[in-house]
């Protein structure tokens, strides 16, 4: 099975990779996992006023702070993981992700914000159950 971990470095990220390590089904090296992670866009007068070259290693740097730690848990656990970002808005970027890529499975943690129903399963999540057409797994 192809699964995609979409990760942001909260409590609720590290709650699904611990859900994750206690299912064997779901956490085996039989699995095809990518771990990802989306950036919010910077301002366009705060990119200009650095310069490309400062964007892209800032976005860069705030992934890994992300994906490395995960990474390390998956490698702890025997799980040879492949690791990617984007730029841009998390639910859709999960969802075009998911879909783009083919995978079978996404799997992410959710947090709560806000209304009600954003308060049971946060805006990222909302907006990956609406738009994704790949079965998404929501560890709370």
């Amino acid at each position: 099975m192809k699964i995609l971990l979409a990760v942001d470095g909260s409590t609720f990220s590290k709650k699904m990779l611990a859900y994750l390590a206690t299912h064997d089904t779901l956490f085996t090296k039989d699995h095809d996992y990518t771990v990802f992670t989306a950036q919010p866009a910077l301002p366009p007068r705060a990119r200009a006023a650095v310069g490309k070259d400062v964007v892209e290693s800032y976005y860069a740097e705030e992934s890994e702070k992300v994906l490395g730690p995960v990474s390390k848990f998956l490698v702890r656990h025997g799980i040879d993981a492949k690791s990617t970002w984007k730029v841009g808005h998390a639910g859709e970027a999960i969802s075009k992700l998911a879909e783009q890529g083919k995978f079978d499975l996404v799997v992410m943690g959710s947090h709560g914000h806000g209304s009600l129903v954003k308060l049971v399963m946060g805006s990222v999540a909302t907006e990956v159950l609406a738009h994704c057409k790949v079965p998404v797994l929501l560890v709370r």
